[in-house]
């Protein structure tokens, strides 16, 4: 039998509405209408890092202990006033939404949409990305106990990146460990961007070896924090600033400001359904501003070879 439906206006939009009383978090008693609200109350506040860019959904159809997947097509029966748009891939094109609106995101959640997923760069230059991303993923199962490597690391990042004329925000991730976001003028194709990360990333593990690494395959990390860079490329996604995270509690990827890290509490899931609007109700978002903060990479890429040379040579002489 299909779940009867009431039809709610949201932010302007008519919106059915269904199974509001099914349970999403199990451990937590959290259920897809709380999920719903969730977004609607934080549109306003998300909008900003999510509006014009394509989008993934991770998709929790019977919450998140069921089965669950990630749609980058747009499903046939989505309402029409939803901005899609056909995107080039490897091997044809796909239709994706690009979120324009507030009710986006709440019609999204009614999708059993827990977690979206965001392109580096806008739509009207889907190869030019105006972010950079870096992922710090612990080699440890206990995040708890591994989070002071990853935020010794994320600060070793933030001034690696000053040093080189660029400037970086942080975000708990809402699962493991950190994510710092870089915003760039969108001058280069995302080729010349991931170089940079990627050898921002080389170089930072070159200065730290038995700490920090890039080595993708887990049994070569031996231990060590991984430096995730290779999100930095055409059509890769990165969590949304402010998405819920399918963890137990109802975690929310959400932006802090560097001085935070140092908190009594601080961690990766430190900011749930249940508690992030009373940070945002106590503390503007720290994030407010970003891109007035966008650099072309063309000095970064220049002092940041320097940087490269300098070692080598320092270290051919060692």
């Amino acid at each position: 039998m299909t779940p009867a439906k009431i039809v709610r206006e949201v932010h302007g939009r008519a919106i059915g509405l269904s199974s509001l009383d099914k349970i999403i978090f199990p451990e937590d008693g959290i259920t897809k209408g709380d999920v719903i609200r969730f977004y609607e109350n934080m549109a306003n506040t998300m909008l900003p890092y999510v509006r014009d860019r394509f989008m993934s959904m991770h998709r929790f159809p019977d919450g998140i202990r069921g089965k669950h997947f990630y749609q980058k097509d747009t499903p046939d029966y989505f309402p029409d006033w939803i901005r899609t748009l056909e995107v080039e891939k490897k091997d044809g094109t796909n239709c994706q939404i690009a979120i324009e609106e507030p009710a986006t995101l709440v019609y999204l959640a009614q999708q059993a949409c827990l977690t979206p997923h965001i392109w580096l760069s806008r739509i009207d230059a889907p190869d030019h990305p105006d972010r950079l991303v870096f992922d710090f993923d612990p080699a440890s199962q206990s995040w708890e106990r591994a989070f002071g490597g990853v935020r010794w690391a994320a600060r070793e990042l933030r001034a690696l990146l000053d040093s080189i004329g660029l400037t970086s925000f942080v975000m708990t991730s809402g699962s493991r460990g950190l994510h710092v976001h870089v915003p760039v003028r969108p001058t280069h194709a995302f080729d010349a961007a991931k170089r940079l990360a990627r050898d921002v990333a080389e170089l930072l593990a070159r200065r730290y070896p038995d700490r920090l690494t890039t080595e993708i395959r887990k049994n070569k990390r031996e231990g060590r924090i991984f430096i995730d860079f290779l999100r930095n490329d055409y059509a890769q996604t990165a969590v949304a600033p402010y998405a819920l995270r399918a963890r137990r509690g109802a975690p929310v990827a959400t932006p802090i400001e560097w001085d935070e890290l140092s908190s009594s509490g601080m961690g990766p899931r430190r900011y749930t359904l249940s508690s992030v609007f009373r940070r945002l109700g106590q503390k503007q978002d720290p994030w407010r501003g970003m891109d007035g903060h966008a650099r072309s990479i063309d000095s970064p890429r220049q002092k940041l070879d320097r940087l490269l040379e300098s070692e080598r040579s320092a270290a051919g002489h060692a």
